[in-house]
């Protein structure tokens, strides 16, 4: 019976032959030693590793090859969903990026020929939610993966330049543009100037804190003990008065107004500045 050849030049072709084997590599040689001094082995392990890393670089390849075309595929499916959510949300200058991944493999499988088809697997998929999609390739035999994607949107949106006090009226240079991951804006976000001028800050808001809505509040237009114009209509009938605001009110506020000529306290709705709109009763 021969003995076995343990030298550590066959041990290193051993291994490396039942790694070609796995990935599905045809199997080299076997390595036949001559000499003790080990020369012509080891000449003949280098070139058969050459002519073996040949095969192993090309599936090497074709497997960047397959994912290269499932991000491209990818990539644009989201794009198309995107585009949409940014005409539904009023996004301003939207980019995006992308983690995603194969859930069942792609190691095996050969680079499509045609455009892959991509569609979601699920019901409802939230376009800035983690999806599952359904990516597919038309080849004969073809082949079909499913892949996790979780799409990360960033938009510009308005912070704060400067330290903003409790109270303080929101102006034009107090303001700066930073770009903000919409997915994780959860009290929300301002995209233009003119959302915000003109407001108050419902508490003290730090450099560089995005706005939101749940940190300011529109300004007073009206005050308590502020002499107000009072109009009413009624029947096209139109007239007014002066009267005392008994209430602060903002835009919109439905506050009680004393009529400063008949004394009456009526219910007004504040209309701008100093104004503020009643009905004949």
């Amino acid at each position: 019976m021969p003995k076995p050849d343990n030298s550590p030049m066959s041990l290193i072709y051993l291994s490396f032959s039942e790694r070609l084997r796995r990935l599905g590599v045809a199997a080299l040689p076997p390595l036949r030693r001559r000499g003790a001094a080990g020369g012509n082995a080891t000449s003949a392990l280098r070139r058969l590793l050459a002519a073996a890393l040949l095969p192993f670089s090309a599936l090497l390849h074709a497997e960047s090859e397959v994912d290269r075309q499932i991000d491209q595929a990818v990539e644009r499916y989201l794009a198309a969903q995107l585009q949409q959510e940014a005409r539904r949300q009023g996004w301003q200058g939207m980019r995006f990026s992308h983690a995603s991944s194969a859930l069942n493999g792609t190691a095996r499988l050969t680079a499509c020929q045609g455009p892959l088809q991509v569609e979601g697997a699920d019901d409802s998929p939230a376009p800035l939610g983690r999806q599952r999609l359904k990516v597919s390739c038309d080849d004969q035999p073809g082949w079909t993966v499913l892949v996790s994607s979780q799409a990360s949107v960033f938009i510009p949106a308005l912070h704060a330049g400067q330290v903003i006090e409790r109270g303080q009226g929101i102006e034009a240079g107090q303001l700066q543009v930073q770009e903000l991951n919409a997915g994780k804006a959860t009290r929300g976000y301002f995209q233009r100037p003119e959302e915000v001028l003109g407001m108050s800050a419902k508490r003290r808001i730090r450099a560089g804190q995005p706005l939101s809505p749940g940190l300011l509040t529109s300004p007073l237009l009206v005050k308590r003990g502020q002499q107000v114009k009072i109009v009413a209509s009624r029947d096209g009938i139109q007239a007014s008065t002066l009267g005392e605001a008994l209430q602060n009110g903002q835009q919109d506020d439905v506050i009680k107004v004393r009529n400063l000529n008949s004394e009456k306290v009526i219910e007004a709705k504040v209309l701008e500045a100093g104004l503020v709109s009643s009905t004949f009763e």
